[in-house]
């Protein structure tokens, strides 16, 4: 285990700077979403608007697990800084942009550079602290992630109400230069792997097809097209094509991309298996739970945001929790397990309690964020414990790889039930309209709008149902993570005599 100088200030300073990259990369996936109309506005262009936030997803999902192999044979400090650089750069041409095209073009160079910034500084971690001490500090890159769901619609939509959206994306520009010179001065003395590097070209191009195949066939489903639809069978066919011909390539080839031997680590699998569903659970209930409360209450957009403050002050707080107690027993399946079985209860309990007792879904929303917090940090560290250090960067890419993969077919999936719920409903209509125009939440309050007195309240009624068998089918998710974590191994993470050694 590697230490910076073994001295305090430097392990601070160190710490400062990844938690401002993790902080940044997660920042852009939530404060564009309150500029989408202003930016719609100036470019008059509809078509690729979804595509300012898709873009960004999945170019940052598929850049996460080649830049975690490339840091495994390159070494981690050179791949911060050109993923700092990029996505810092990137934010210029995403403010100065003229047009929708070139915006989007931006947004997925922005994307390549934030996978850098979130795979390697977790991997950093691994490096420089031991396994029984990571919980600890994964846990404040868990919080770095609360805070940016609940300060990027705020800081979104004051500057884009009192400077222009363009401040949206130059905000990067100040901060990605001082993350980028802290990580210069301060990212010395990390390991650099002697052996000579080889890369796999053939596999990091089928990875790319693949996965980009695939995480745009679940955008596609998600703003409610037909998973029967052309365009989305083909993009599908085309990513299992290529993902099988990966794993196939992989399998013989001499440095490969993604060992396949990781996936014969059983502990490694379970922790995934745990972060996947995790990841389906937070972001699907970050997308529910503001258009429940807004559909159901009659709620402003801002006051629906507002009800997102408890689920973000419960991961940090499971997070916090969970990486002293993990530090303190040296284990870390029980955390997870506690988390997985409070998950399924506290979504009950939002199912079950009505979104005007803002009270009593707050507490149930702060026990959600409390178990996915509990889970985030202690299933990486689980995994970075189960695998060799040569190791260690790729296995904590493909832990994001499965997070982010968790969020987007969370997202997908439950926005194409609340389709079909729609569709047995008197609200059937706005069903398939937001089938055409992409799933806009807006055409669904569109509808609300225009409806008054007993019908307004008929309608509500429908939704407050239709919203509690939604959130009833996600609990009943989340029940698959709490079989991968009751199946998982009682490891006993390495302790502090590892560093020594």
């Amino acid at each position: 285990m590697t230490s910076l100088n073994q001295t305090t200030p430097s392990i601070r300073s160190v710490l400062f700077a990844l938690m401002m990259a993790v902080f940044l990369s997660a920042l852009d996936q939530t404060i564009v979403a309150v500029s989408m109309p202003a930016i719609s506005a100036q470019f008059k262009d509809f078509d690729l608007l979804a595509w300012v936030i898709s873009a960004y997803m999945v170019a940052l999902t598929v850049a996460v697990p080649i830049y975690g192999k490339l840091g495994d044979l390159y070494g981690r400090r050179k791949l911060m800084l050109f993923g700092l650089g990029l996505f810092t750069l990137a934010s210029l041409f995403c403010g100065v942009a003229q047009s929708m095209e070139q915006l989007v073009v931006a947004r997925i160079i922005q994307g390549i550079g934030a996978g850098g910034m979130v795979s390697v500084s977790q991997a950093i971690i691994g490096d420089i602290v031991p396994p029984r001490e990571r919980g600890r500090y994964q846990g404040y890159f868990s919080s770095m992630y609360a805070v940016a769901s609940v300060a990027g619609p705020v800081l979104g939509g004051f500057m884009t109400e009192y400077l222009s959206w363009r401040w949206v994306f130059l905000i990067n520009l100040p901060l990605g230069l001082i993350a980028w010179w802290i990580a210069k001065r301060t990212l010395i003395g990390l390991p650099v792997p002697q052996r000579k590097p080889i890369i796999d070209y053939a596999g990091t191009v089928l990875m790319i097809v693949g996965l980009t195949s695939l995480l745009l066939g679940i955008t596609e489903i998600g703003q409610g097209h037909s998973w029967r639809s052309d365009e989305v069978l083909l993009l599908l066919g085309v990513a299992m094509l290529a993902l099988l011909a990966f794993v196939l390539y992989e399998r013989r080839t001499q440095e490969p991309l993604l060992p396949m031997h990781l996936f014969a680590n059983r502990s490694a699998v379970l922790c995934w298996c745990t972060i996947f569903f995790t990841s389906f659970q937070a972001i699907s209930l970050i997308v529910l739970v503001p258009l429940r409360f807004q559909t159901v209450t009659g709620g402003g957009a801002d006051s629906a945001a507002l009800h997102l403050v408890p689920l973000a002050m419960g991961m940090p707080m499971g997070a916090y929790f969970a990486g002293r107690r993990t530090s303190l027993t040296g284990r870390y399946k029980p955390l997870i397990l506690t988390g997985a079985l409070l998950t399924p209860v506290a979504i009950l309990g939002m199912a079950f309690t009505p979104p005007q007792s803002w009270l009593l879904t707050s507490v149930f929303m702060v026990l959600t964020g409390f178990a996915s917090g509990m889970q985030f940090p202690t299933s990486l560290v689980g995994t970075q414990n189960s695998v060799a250090p040569q190791d260690i960067g790729v296995a904590t890419s493909t832990t994001n790889l499965f997070r982010s993969l968790g969020g987007a077919v969370g997202v997908a999936m439950m926005s194409a039930l609340l389709l079909a719920m729609l569709q047995g409903t008197d609200l059937r209509h706005v069903g398939a309209t937001m089938g055409v125009e992409g799933g806009s939440s807006s055409v669904l309050m569109d509808s609300l709008n225009a409806a008054s007195g007993p019908a307004l309240e008929a309608l509500r009624s429908e939704l407050a149902s239709t919203f509690q068998y939604l959130l009833m089918i996600s609990a009943a998710v989340s029940l698959l993570g709490l079989a991968a974590a009751l199946s998982m191994p009682n490891h006993l993470l390495r302790g502090r005599e590892h560093r020594e050694a």
